[in-house]
């Protein structure tokens, strides 16, 4: 699949009516006075940054001019005129700017980073490419629902060395997604030349490695732009991917601060030459002679156009702190089930395993609601490595049993985009500890994501973890602690089997991202008689396993088994310890844990993650701060050790907690 440049010609009968040509002159010069006007503004002081798209509007408003209303475009820093070729209304743009209580982020956000979904529109990140993979699940949105719309995603050549960039496209091609990727090749990553970027010849070349179409254009001719959007609409809709490369140039410094001292001044006069709107203006000269003065009058009308907006915007109120709307904004509204649960007696109840409870509660969930789907690493024929999703595939169909290629980032990202767009997906990563390689899209997109601009985000991540099974230190580790300090996820950990089955119903039906570890030890050693049917159950709140008097032992996961065995022995000494078990360790339920150390007046914290920063030091610190008058003993921690897991058993059993458990617990209680 061979790329090729498309160009504009002169004797094209395509080319617009006078009419046409000067409403997309007013588009591309709009955005264009607009920047003129921010710039005067940086050099008053009056907003602190601004990152400059003079030069490259052609493409901006190229792409969304030959787009539908419906597609989705996911713009960058330099894409203004994504914004106002949509008719995004001037004044909360404008807000948004200036960091204004007005702007659509209510001043949490900056520049472009932002979205408006009335408008089809999501806005980035700072971590390039990160949007890319997000444009994948708008784009798997829209042809689940055959609605004949694309998703456009922009980023800069800088982003084409990123990961994400490649699980994109590689993602896009295998599923046959109706998504375009333009690439602004401005020359310059900041102030690294493409010279140092890439050695390929071109970056379109890229196109033929994924076997997605490539077309170069001209991205200064907005004629060719719009003919290269047009065409790779249409075969993005024939589930054909494209990748565009326009070339282009940054005339400013990639934002005001850095300058352009790097570039040579002949390559910016060459490029001056080229501007997209000394183009157009040769354009409209030549084909309907159009003057100065008639140029001149476009320009003052524009001016005037958002001149009110921008006024009232600089003078708009800034937004005032207010610590509950701040920590309020973290999530969407908890879902809380409006049906009363059956009564008890009238429940079937049946025995299953901890994985069989896992699956229940999956299959269950893709029954009542056609907009749940699973995605993952092996998860169709093969069922998942865990078997989890046996028989799946010939129920639910490939459309909602998706497997991946192995990636993690790009998986996570089209997650985002599909619940963007109202859909419930599920990640399975096949072990938690290849969480990892999608770090960036958990904390910085999807865990931000709500608190920024969006919706709630309806995301959940099914993560096997824990040690015990003898799978070494890759397959093995306790990562949950990882992400305790990102706002915005939900993190939830699974002790028994009804709440295997009742928490995972929930989380999906939660309208928040949630991470929920699922422990590879208890999936087929644990088994309970539970109800055939899942609940939806307070995902927030822990839960007093065991009721006692001496000491509470504050645990989660595998550990409170341990718990539970060490309690057994100790009462037949004559010995009551109480067990709390966190279910959830974002939120964490502060008054159950307070309530029980009220009453015992001593704590041990018992966790499998190793001894340094795990959950467990948040909880004593806490507690260090707001139970301190109750306790009658030091706070105890158990954990495994600060080395990786080890493979062997032995060596496996002794790095566990578990194995210092009963010499804590009396030491504690002999205190």
């Amino acid at each position: 699949m061979s790329s090729r440049l498309i160009t504009s010609k002169k004797n094209d009968t395509h080319l617009p009516k006078l009419d046409s040509a000067l409403d997309l002159y007013d588009s591309l010069l709009l955005p264009r006075l607009i920047e003129e006007k921010m710039l005067t503004l940086l050099r008053q002081n009056k907003i602190s940054k601004w990152f400059s798209g003079i030069g490259q509007e052609a493409i901006s408003v190229g792409v969304t001019k030959a787009c539908h209303n419906e597609d989705f475009l996911l713009p960058m820093h330099r894409n203004l005129g994504v914004f106002t070729s949509r008719n995004v209304p001037l004044y909360p743009l404008f807000c948004q700017l200036f960091g204004k209580a007005d702007g659509f982020s209510s001043g949490r956000e900056r520049s472009f980073h932002f979205g408006s979904l009335e408008h089809r529109i999501v806005g980035m990140i700072s971590h390039l490419a990160a949007m890319m993979p997000v444009a994948d699940g708008l784009a798997l949105a829209n042809k689940l629902r055959d609605n004949q719309s694309i998703a456009v995603s922009f980023c800069g050549d800088g982003a084409t060395s990123e990961g994400d960039f490649h699980e994109a496209l590689n993602l896009a091609a295998v599923w046959n997604l109706p998504v375009v990727f333009i690439i602004e090749n401005n020359g310059y990553g900041l102030s690294t030349p493409t010279s140092q970027q890439y050695a390929c010849e071109h970056l379109v070349d890229r196109a033929i490695g994924y076997g997605v179409k490539g077309i170069q254009v001209d991205g200064n001719d907005i004629f060719a732009v719009m003919n290269a959007i047009k065409e790779a609409r249409a075969s993005a809709l024939k589930g054909k991917p494209v990748l565009i490369e326009a070339q282009t140039f940054r005339m400013r410094g990639h934002e005001e601060a850095s300058g352009t001292a790097y570039v040579p001044k002949d390559m910016m006069a060459e490029w001056a030459r080229k501007d997209p709107i000394v183009r157009f203006e040769q354009y409209l000269r030549q084909s309907f002679d159009y003057t100065d003065q008639q140029f001149s009058e476009h320009s003052k009308r524009l001016r005037e156009l958002f001149k009110t907006d921008l006024n009232k915007a600089l003078v708009a109120n800034n937004p005032s702190f207010d610590e509950e709307v701040e920590r309020a904004a973290i999530f969407a509204p908890q879902y809380r089930s409006s049906s009363t649960p059956e009564a008890t007696v009238t429940k079937n109840v049946v025995e299953k395993r901890f994985v069989d409870a896992i699956s229940s509660a999956l299959s269950q969930s893709l029954r009542e609601d056609e907009k749940v789907l699973l995605m993952g690493q092996d998860v169709a024929e093969y069922g998942g490595v865990f078997k989890i999703s046996d028989g799946f595939l010939s129920e639910f169909g490939e459309q909602r049993i998706r497997n991946t290629p192995i990636i993690e980032s790009g998986i996570l990202g089209a997650a985002l985009g599909l619940s963007l767009d109202g859909f419930k997906p599920i990640v399975e990563m096949q072990f938690a500890d290849f969480v990892s390689c999608g770090m960036n899209q958990i904390i910085q997109n999807i865990a931000k994501s709500h608190y920024r601009w969006t919706p709630g985000i309806n995301v959940t991540i099914r993560l096997p973890h824990g040690a015990g099974v003898g799978a070494g230190p890759f397959h093995s580790q306790s990562p949950e602690s990882w992400f305790m300090p990102h706002a915005g996820l939900k993190i939830l950990v699974p002790s028994t089997v009804e709440d295997a089955q009742n928490m995972l119903y929930s989380a999906i039906l939660e309208p928040n991202p949630v991470l929920f570890f699922e422990h590879k030890r208890l999936y087929r050693s644990l088994r309970e008689a539970v109800p055939a049917k899942a609940e939806w159950t307070d995902i927030h709140a822990a839960r007093v396993l065991r009721e006692g008097n001496d000491m509470s032992i504050i645990t989660f996961g595998w550990p409170v088994h341990w718990a539970i065995d060490i309690a057994t022995e100790m009462a037949q000494q004559g010995i009551s310890v109480e067990i709390v078990d966190l279910r959830s360790l974002a939120p964490i339920d502060w008054s159950t844990l307070l309530g029980s150390v009220k009453k015992t007046n001593r704590v041990l914290l018992l966790q499998e993650a190793s001894e340094i920063m795990g959950p467990m030091s948040e909880i004593a610190a806490y507690l260090s701060e707001h139970a301190f008058q109750w306790l009658d003993a030091p706070i105890k921690r158990v954990s495994s050790i600060h080395t990786p897991v080890p493979f062997n058993k032995n060596l496996e059993d002794g790095y566990l907690g578990q194995h210092r458990l009963r010499e804590q617990v009396l030491d504690l209680l002999n205190y």
